[in-house]
């Protein structure tokens, strides 16, 4: 069995203020093309369809338009919610929809039916969980006392009733760890979102969603697909592309990617202003790509970014590397950045705003505070 797995299309996000509505359409159409391809017998697509809880109408109508291509071919089209998404919004017309091939998974209310497909090795279950915090499991079933989010999933998954002599997969939201983020995704304090891959042992695969970044979690058997374009310029050096997994008879999987290719890319390049504009530095160059520019100069050029958009109009981001900017520890870039968590962040931030460091017993109440922000939504 031949299934296709997408997810974090994050429809209607804006980067740096630049609206990528025109190129995720783009960036459908030529997934539907892989899927005529490909011809699969399903879709399974892990979350964060939206970028907002309450989508822009033209993000609504990207993805409605994309469901309807998928119909028209006939796919069974199996989609969860993310973190970014609202569940109650996102499941509107399940229902109706259901028996057309288009499953879009419930609010999450302790059951959850699978769905099953059938090839020559016999029936293949598939489930749907959406993203879900420990709050919300707790809510029924108290007595499991799901106080972190590997309790949580453990205890939801434990109500799946899985055949395990048969092949299951799960279409799940979450952050399994030991994956490697970027800096376009929700960051929780010390990792408190962590999902340990044990709770994910009785399933042939899982398609996660929730990590931007292509990759495999210990095994091809537990994998994130990654975004279809890029988000951040973090993830300026990432291939994108599409997951296809292959299901044989019990215990056999293959899983390989099919490239995708945006209508603008986005990358990083850093030189003086003088190199930047010197036709022998833009000649031949894809200059409408998303671009975040350093530039090298020792001194500050007026209006550089007005400037240097008439070359390159898509200009997003620009900042100096200088010693200026060095001695000063202005630059900031988004690497440093992800690699630290909010705690991290915030006592940085106390320090440079009242000269001194916090004492542990602050520390302590910052991260019980986060915890709690972060474990409850409010």
């Amino acid at each position: 069995m031949k299934l296709i797995h997408l997810s974090d299309l994050h429809l209607g996000k804006r980067v740096h203020e630049f609206s990528m509505l025109e190129d995720q359409e783009y960036i459908l159409k030529q997934i539907l093309h892989v899927v005529d391809e490909e011809k699969p017998q399903g879709i399974l697509m892990a979350g964060d369809i939206y970028d907002k809880p309450i989508p822009s109408a033209e993000a609504v109508r990207l993805f409605d338009d994309f469901l309807c291509s998928l119909g028209e071919r006939r796919q069974q089209v199996f989609v969860i919610s993310g973190n970014h998404d609202s569940p109650d919004r996102l499941a509107f017309g399940n229902r109706l929809m259901d028996p057309g091939g288009i499953h879009i998974s419930p609010v999450y209310r302790g059951q959850i039916k699978p769905y099953v497909l059938a090839d020559t090795y016999g029936p293949v279950y598939i489930y749907m969980l959406p993203f879900l915090k420990p709050v919300q499991v707790s809510q029924y079933f108290p007595e499991a006392e799901a106080e972190t989010y590997t309790d949580a999933l453990r205890t939801a998954v434990e109500q799946l009733e899985i055949h395990t002599s048969l092949r299951n997969i799960l279409v799940t939201h979450q952050f399994v760890t030991g994956a490697l983020r970027s800096d376009s995704e929700d960051i929780s304090v010390g990792g408190a979102d962590n999902v340990d891959a044990s709770v994910f042992a009785q399933f042939d695969y899982v398609a996660l969603g929730h990590i931007h970044r292509p990759q495999n979690v210990g095994s091809e058997r537990i994998r994130y697909c990654g975004t279809p374009l890029k988000y951040s310029f973090s993830e300026a050096s990432q291939d994108k592309s599409v997951t296809v997994l292959e299901l044989g008879e019990k215990g056999s999987l293959q899983v390989r990617t099919v490239p995708l290719v945006p209508l603008r890319d986005l990358r990083s390049i850093r030189g003086t202003y003088m190199e930047l504009t010197a036709k022998s530095a833009y000649k031949g160059t894809a200059v409408e790509d998303y671009l975040h520019i350093t530039l090298t100069d020792e001194e500050d050029v007026p209006d550089a970014m007005g400037k240097l958009r008439v070359i390159y109009p898509n200009l997003m981001k620009l900042d100096y590397d200088n010693k200026r900017t060095r001695a000063a520890g202005c630059l900031r870039t988004e690497e440093n950045v992800r690699q630290k968590d909010p705690l991290e962040l915030w006592t940085e931030f106390y320090e440079l705003q009242n000269n001194q460091p916090m004492s542990e017993k602050q520390k302590k109440l910052s991260r019980e505070l986060m915890e709690k922000i972060w474990r409850d939504g409010v």
